[in-house]
């Protein structure tokens, strides 16, 4: 079992994330996991910085914590050609450390550049053209595609690695989770449906499983359930509704009858290593080997210090089914 450190841009600025990451490699963790967003889900989260260029930051100041994506959209806001370079001079520059996780996108961040954000059918057959040219384009020389929904016109990356990156696809269903054995490396996921696994492997994808555990760290469950409410409560509302919502305004008004006692159902709060264990525990048992623990209290040194110290050894053990 690996595990991972969630590094929230929308809740953090690229300094504070760059010091995280550098903290969660000296506590232990395997690696960092970025999430690639224009906006915050909420106004008073504040934040949300390029997750290329943050990333590319801590691939300088770490040696040995993989970074990953999580996830990044490569059909509306950027062109997959794009990311197909930008995952490749990552790539480099961390020596071969580097995941790029990719997903069919949120309407939240998509929309921005007007060109309208199609229905799921749609979405999903633009994120298949778009990883089939990221592959053609990391196969080196001149590539041409010419698809329903993406062109490419005579591009070539130049800089690549060796080594393609690891490309793990996000997926919620059937659909996405075929998508993620038939053209990528690993599968990633945020809930812990075991039907995600089935599917995944069912469909002959073999690769590794990376999934987010909901945590919130401070010294007592009271103000980590608060803080997880002011600024997660969004994370309750399920996939279908926070792939659709275009703005923050529309979070607000979708988690108002959100209710304390919801985040508790939901996220690990506190600061005892037995109700963190209880939380994971059926990530493992849907078969996810890669755990990305989010913390959505209010101290991430805290929150890190905490699993350096009391939650490590104990989580690295669960086996995944």
């Amino acid at each position: 079992m690996q595990i991972g450190y969630k590094l929230m841009a929308e809740q953090y600025g690229p300094d504070d994330l760059v010091r995280q990451a550098v903290a969660a490699e000296a506590a232990g963790f395997d690696f960092v996991e970025m999430s690639d967003h224009f906006h915050p889900w909420l106004d008073r989260q504040g934040h949300s910085s390029f997750v290329f260029s943050v990333l590319a930051a801590i691939a300088a100041k770490t040696e040995r914590i993989e970074l990953v994506t999580g996830v990044t959209c490569p059909t509306i806001r950027y062109h997959p050609a794009v990311i197909a370079q930008a995952a490749a001079t990552l790539a480099l520059l961390s020596d071969g450390r580097f995941v790029l996780g990719v997903g069919s996108g949120e309407r939240l961040n998509e929309h921005i550049v007007g060109r309208g954000v199609p229905g799921v059918r749609e979405r999903q057959a633009m994120f298949r053209e778009a990883l089939e040219i990221i592959r053609l384009l990391w196969q080196g020389g001149y590539r041409s595609y010419d698809g329903r929904h993406l062109r490419l016109e005579d591009a070539r990356v130049f800089d690549l690695p060796e080594r393609a990156p690891l490309l793990a696809v996000a997926a919620s269903g059937a659909v996405s989770s075929r998508i993620a054995a038939e053209l990528g490396d690993g599968l990633f996921a945020t809930e812990e449906k075991p039907e995600i696994v089935r599917h995944y492997r069912e469909a002959g994808g073999k690769g590794p499983r990376y999934a987010e555990v909901p945590m919130a760290w401070a010294p007592d469950e009271a103000t980590a359930v608060r803080a997880a409410w002011q600024d997660f409560r969004w994370a309750v509302t399920g996939w279908k509704v926070m792939s659709e919502l275009p703005n923050t305004v529309n979070f607000e008004a979708a988690t108002a009858t959100v209710r304390e006692d919801d985040i508790r159902d939901r996220f690990a709060c506190g600061s005892d290593p037995a109700r963190a264990m209880e939380v994971a525990l059926p990530f493992a048992d849907a078969g996810f080997d890669r755990l990305v623990l989010l913390n959505a209290g209010p101290d991430p040194m805290g929150f890190i210090e905490f699993y350096r110290d009391e939650l490590a050894d104990r989580i690295r053990k669960l086996a995944p089914a």
